[in-house]
């Protein structure tokens, strides 16, 4: 297939295009659909919102702010909770694990 006839008829039929790849196309624009389609073609992909996501990125981020006590500016500052940042964050759980000892 003729990829320049193709993105041809996506243009000038553009509402043709089921969703939500009508969406992509109009964020992303053509060849971020063919680079998808390319990579992840014929499976059942789910996107999950943005926080859970990059969540590991912010819990490293935190992690390397920890003091040993601010959990709530930090759960404050990333829009997490203290009991999500006490479970995750390594010091923390040594701190539970010798507590509880």
């Amino acid at each position: 297939m003729q990829i320049e006839l193709l993105r041809q008829a996506a243009v000038k039929h553009k509402k043709e295009i089921m969703p939500p790849y009508d969406v992509i196309m109009d964020l992303e624009g053509f060849d971020a659909i063919c680079a998808l389609s390319e990579h992840l073609g014929g499976s059942t992909v789910y996107i999950p919102n943005v926080k859970t996501i990059f969540m590991r990125c912010l819990e490293r981020e935190a992690a390397s702010e920890f003091d040993g006590a601010n959990f709530h500016a930090l759960a404050h500052k990333y829009g997490l909770t203290e009991r999500h940042l006490r479970k995750v964050l390594p010091c923390a759980k040594k701190n539970r694990s010798v507590n509880r000892g």
